[in-house]
């Protein structure tokens, strides 16, 4: 009775829902039914344009060539004709910049080169000026580590009256007293104005501590407060005298212009410059350049290493860490770019991401290896507030260690392969920096067919090949510089094991530690 009536009561509950009763075996059917399948997803539509192109592998670009001729005096000439535009750059070099400086002479050959377009000729500075400006030429002079360049940039049009102006500068400068007073005050106050920038403290310091203070690489090109006081204009005339010459120039010349114009043009106003009478010869400096590199490879300092500049109360500290580098014509130069431009040589950079993108601790962070004729060197650099000194650092030296650990990563070899090329392009793409890249090359004594090459060697190199070369950043070597205020940074730097600081001043000099009475 009482299961009839739990059946009769189940029977009314489900009217009253609106289903049947289901017995056992239609509960265990139900169960064992399959589920309807989700409806297929709708297809995308067609793109009307049609299928995307596959884009082939962008073919391997290879700069021009200039022609290389026979210049007046002993002089070389490399000539490029372009004649879609009618514009002519010209790039006069010579062989000596502030590596040949005599010792206790920093800043020679930059002040010498300053000096140049102060009037020559027959005009004087103010005349120069209004000549080059009357032509809307633009003109200037400057030294370098390697060498020493004058540059022109001018319309076809001009050229001639141009060029000649350029000719006065290199061969017939008048280096008058009473410009020479106002070009050498104005050189002082710039240096002791420098100790100012940390930046360029920590470029000084940075090279001073590599190479060795006094060292033809270990100074600046702009020379030293001190060396300055000291250099007279007779000093001056004697270096251009040494140094400017046309059997050590190279004269390069690229734009709207034929082999014949520019040779009527070297003819008529480089003609009479000669190398007579120049008896000093830049040679022994760059001697101890290469002697200074041998020091470089075997320190006398025992890593690790830690130099700090006081900037007392500054609201940024600049870190940096320095070690050896390779020359511009090592074989391996081209695969080291690759290498940094993953680390610190772009915005995307490792160095760039970390220190700014992801901790917000700088404006930019990078690295460079340095392009010079002798062994140069490997530099990381970034400016950072003053309160994250010390964890920045350390980020910084382990971007470094992983580097040299691991090589770059498959992506990082595209992006930078591609890269390389699109940075090749756009030095060659104007008439004033194809002629500004080739005097690079000339200065630094490399064929002109050198960026062709390189760029090919980059563009098959293999992550296994890189990764070897890695090593060339391994921070474990390397002179840590830190231009910064030092009570507030200390506490944070000694914890990164470093060592006991070396103090330098703004001059690049070491700071000798007070003796205890």
């Amino acid at each position: 009775m009482r299961a009839r009536h739990a059946g009769a009561m189940i029977a009314l509950v489900a009217a009253a829902l609106g289903c049947e009763p289901r017995t056992p075996a239609q509960s265990a059917a139900r169960a064992e039914a399959p589920r309807p399948s989700a409806p297929p997803a709708a297809a995308e539509p067609a793109d009307p344009l049609g299928p995307k192109p596959e884009l082939p592998k962008p073919q391997p670009f290879t700069p021009p060539a200039p022609v290389v001729l026979d210049g007046p005096n002993g002089a070389k000439v490399w000539l490029l004709e372009r004649h879609t535009l009618p514009i002519v750059s010209v790039s006069i070099g010579v062989a000596s910049g502030s590596a040949d400086d005599p010792k206790g002479a920093a800043g020679l050959a930059h002040i010498t080169a300053d000096m140049l377009d102060e009037g020559a000729g027959t005009r004087s500075a103010v005349e120069l000026s209004s000549a080059i400006n009357d032509l809307g030429a633009t003109l200037s002079v400057g030294a370098r580590a390697d060498g020493s360049v004058a540059t022109l940039s001018v319309l076809k049009k001009n050229f001639d009256k141009a060029f000649s102006l350029l000719a006065d500068v290199v061969a017939r400068p008048r280096f008058e007293a009473k410009e020479w007073k106002r070009v050498s005050e104005l050189w002082q106050n710039d240096l002791r104005k420098r100790g100012d920038d940390a930046t360029r403290v920590s470029g000084l310091v940075s090279m001073a501590a590599l190479y060795g203070p006094g060292t033809p690489y270990g100074h600046p090109v702009d020379g030293l407060v001190a060396d300055a006081k000291s250099i007279g204009l007779p000093a001056v005339k004697a270096f251009y005298k040494a140094a400017w010459r046309p059997d050590r120039a190279v004269i390069t010349v690229v734009g709207d212009i034929t082999r014949d114009e520019l040779q009527q043009a070297l003819s008529r106003d480089l003609g009479t410059w000669s190398a007579k009478g120049a008896t000093a010869s830049a040679a022994p400096a760059t001697k101890g350049a290469a002697e200074a590199q041998g020091a470089v490879a075997a320190p006398a300092w025992k890593p690790p290493r830690l130099v700090i500049v006081d900037r007392p109360g500054a609201p940024q500290s600049v870190i940096a860490a320095v070690r050896e580098g390779v020359a511009a014509s090592d074989p391996r130069r081209p695969m080291l770019q690759l290498i940094n431009s993953a680390l610190g040589g772009s915005f995307t950079s490792r160095l760039n991401q970390n220190l700014r993108e992801d901790h917000g601790w700088s404006y930019g962070a990078g690295s460079t290896f340095t392009e010079t004729r002798l062994p140069g060197a490997f530099v990381a650099r970034a400016s950072v507030v003053t309160e994250a000194t010390g964890p920045a650092l350390k980020e910084m030296l382990a971007e470094l260690a992983k580097m040299a650990d691991s090589g770059l990563t498959r992506d990082e070899l595209a992006k930078v392969q591609a890269q390389d090329r699109a940075e090749l392009v756009s030095a060659y793409e104007t008439v004033n920096r194809t002629a500004q890249r080739l005097g690079t090359l000339a200065r630094l004594k490399l064929p002109e067919t050198f960026d062709g090459d390189a760029s090919k060697a980059r563009q098959s190199a293999t992550l296994a090949s890189l990764a070897e070369l890695a090593r060339a950043v391994d921070p474990k070597t390397a002179t840590v510089v830190v231009v910064g205020p030092r009570q507030e940074i200390l506490p944070q730097l000694q914890g990164i094991g470093l060592g006991e600081p070396e103090a330098w001043d703004v001059e690049g000099q070491p700071i000798q530690p007070k003796k205890e009475p």
